[in-house]
């Protein structure tokens, strides 16, 4: 059997007695043109090493084995691992399956080292988590990452200075890479329905990349900044070094963390002393 003679994913889904659970933040994407879309903004091609995570019934990693690459899945929940076996045998050696939680997840092992693209729809339980892990990872630097999030959480990571959405993730994932939103899909696209709208966020590491320190420093100082972002810089940041911290690299003491660009905050942590 070959991938263009695997039945309907609902069919599949039937045969096998699944349906989604709650508690795993599980939202199946069924519409294999809608996959297929966010498979060709992934800008895939035959041979790249694909990551993908939560793939439940495998209507995005059909996509993206259609595209030629090779896929590494991490599905946590063992009920979907017959469907996608089914699925693997059509690839012909081109998809791994990875039983475990992709938080515990040794990504650079996986991948064996190599570059490689991310390519998922998130449970919605774990996006942002999984998100700020590959950012600040220094052993794992994708070629590309591009996420299915709530549309909420996508806003976030593309929000710039002054945006109500604006805070600790967008600062992180713009330090590490460019970030763009891509495509939106309603909650009806999906099955069963989520309560939220979703988003595609398409992520593009940076040629040049903050140094582990550097980065680790940033994660103190936005955690610390954001954490009371109502307050000025020289409260927030008090225990970093606070108003002397900020006069340090120019930056006035009363301004508050969402009016901080991204060049100030790097700055910031550049200038934090251990």
């Amino acid at each position: 059997m070959s991938l263009s003679d695997l039945p309907p994913l609902r069919d599949s889904l039937s045969e096998h007695g699944l349906l989604a659970r709650k508690s795993f933040g599980q939202h199946f994407l069924l519409d294999l043109n809608i996959t297929r879309k966010i498979a060709r903004l992934a800008e895939l091609g035959p041979d790249d090493h694909v990551l993908e995570i939560g793939p439940g019934p495998g209507g995005l990693t059909r996509a993206l084995l259609e595209t030629g690459a090779r896929v590494t899945a991490i599905e946590k929940d063992p009920r979907f691992i017959p469907l996608l076996e089914e699925l693997a045998a059509a690839a012909e050696g081109r998809l791994t399956l990875e039983l475990q939680d992709a938080l515990e997840a040794d990504e650079a092992k996986m991948t064996g080292g190599e570059p490689a693209h991310v390519v998922s729809n998130l449970p919605y339980n774990v996006g942002t988590p999984l998100l700020i892990k590959w950012l600040t990872t220094p052993s794992f630097l994708p070629r590309s990452l591009t996420l299915m999030f709530q549309k909420e959480v996508a806003e976030r990571i593309v929000a710039g200075p002054g945006d109500e959405a604006y805070g600790r993730l967008a600062v992180l994932a713009q330090a590490t890479c460019e970030a763009r939103l891509v495509m939106e899909l309603p909650a009806r696209a999906f099955t069963p329905p989520p309560k939220v709208d979703s988003a595609v966020v398409r992520l593009v590491p940076h040629a040049t990349q903050l140094t582990p320190a550097l980065l680790k420093s940033l994660q103190t100082v936005t955690a610390a900044a954001f954490g009371q972002r109502r307050k000025m810089l020289r409260a927030s940041l008090k225990g970093l070094g606070g108003a002397e911290l900020c006069e340090r690299v120019g930056i006035l003491p009363e301004a508050r963390a969402e009016t901080i660009d991204l060049k100030g905050f790097v700055a910031l942590a550049g200038a934090l002393r251990p």
